[in-house]
């Protein structure tokens, strides 16, 4: 094999395919990265059985061929070469690399040893690149870190005709996002439990893109899910198990909510917030005119602040995770945010608070973005 390629369309190939390469992996073939020259196309893939990335550039393609080289050492190498042509060839089981008046010598792995990197052709519909991830932005941070119930480690995809939702949950709040779908087949309705860690590098990859092809696909009793865009493909399995059935914590009618302005809230809680222990919550009294956000820290150290508002309804008060509201705030999304407060059984206990977009302090945003947080108990 021998090819020459511009050093930016390489290292911009190699880095996508290496971004999803597991950190550890008990089988070293798992960590390599495939390089396949066929006529003017260069194809660049890793693959861990779970999870794959494929894309294919222009070369200028000497000899064909194949080659199977440790994927981070080609990364690390990508990122540091001249601004000149990269030549690539193997000779003798290695791994020829020269760009300019550098040069490296990587030993190859064995590549017929090489699991087959999938491949589907079909799509179940197309989504607009830039919604699609900006919604991942919004609901993917929702998803839990907690590797034991898996079922909540994913996003969860509904597609309903001409809709998609991503729903993501962590037991302490909920984020769900709607966005246009065109559909490809006549399903009318298809869902995917895709871990969180994949979505968010797909949004990441895909945000530029003016579409992105998504198929769900069955095959040998595996669940997959791809997605595609500019010659470039991630797949990933999916997370076999039910997803809670969250959309019903969400109320239909909220008569009692707050409207404030979203970087005036995020910046007094932030200030407040620094006197807090980790976890500790932040308390917020909503009055006409104003909420007071009060802290009470480590050794006597104490915080408060007011900034106006909006209020329609009662008097409340309410005890919000600094991050878990900030997360929210930042995902509206919007100049202004509406809080919306539910209600229990428990007149002592109040609700879940409804945070979602506010177009300005008397109009309602786009019901598309829902982040609903459960409160502390109220602090004592």
């Amino acid at each position: 094999m021998k090819f020459t390629v511009n050093r930016d369309v390489f290292s911009d190939a190699v880095s996508f395919v290496v971004k999803l390469l597991p950190q550890r992996t008990t089988l070293p073939l798992l960590s390599g990265a495939l390089i396949e020259a066929d006529g003017s196309t260069l194809t660049f893939s890793s693959f861990d059985y779970e999870v794959s990335a494929r894309t294919e550039v222009s070369a200028d393609i000497e000899v064909g061929g194949r080659a199977l080289v440790s994927g981070r050492l080609l990364n690390d190498i990508a990122n540091k070469l001249p601004q000149a042509p990269v030549i690539i060839s193997t000779e003798e089981g290695r791994v020829q690399v020269k760009c300019g008046s550098a040069s490296f010598s990587l030993p190859a792995m064995p590549v017929d040893e090489y699991p087959t990197v999938p491949s589907v052709d079909t799509v179940s519909g197309l989504v607009p690149g830039d919604d699609f991830a900006a919604a991942i932005s919004q609901v993917s941070l929702a998803a839990s870190k907690d590797d034991v119930t898996p079922v909540i480690t994913g996003v969860q995809f509904e597609i309903n005709e001409n809709n998609l939702s991503l729903i993501a949950t962590d037991r302490y709040r909920v984020a769900v996002r709607e966005i246009d779908w065109e559909n490809s087949i006549d399903a009318e309705q298809l869902t995917a439990l895709v871990p969180a860690r994949i979505v968010a590098e797909v949004g990441k990859t895909f945000a530029q893109s003016k579409t992105v092809s998504v198929a769900i696909v069955s095959r040998d009793e595996r669940e997959l899910i791809s997605f595609s865009a500019d010659r470039k493909t991630v797949t990933s399995l999916l997370i076999k198990g039910n997803f809670p059935p969250v959309r019903r914590l969400f109320p239909e009618t909220v008569d009692n909510y707050a409207v404030v302005n979203t970087n005036d809230l995020i910046e007094a809680t932030n200030r407040v917030g620094l006197v807090l222990e980790r976890e500790a919550a932040l308390r917020f009294s909503f009055v006409e005119g104003k909420v007071t956000l009060e802290a009470a820290g480590s050794e006597a150290a104490q915080a408060s602040e007011t900034i106006d508002v909006h209020l329609v309804g009662d008097d409340t008060t309410v005890s919000l995770k600094p991050q878990f509201l900030l997360d929210g705030l930042r995902s509206a999304h919007s100049e202004y945010a509406r809080i919306s407060f539910t209600k229990t059984d428990n007149p002592n206990k109040p609700g879940p608070v409804l945070i979602t977009s506010q177009t300005s302090k008397d109009e309602a945003g786009l019901d598309s973005y829902k982040y609903l947080l459960q409160p502390n108990l109220l602090l004592r």
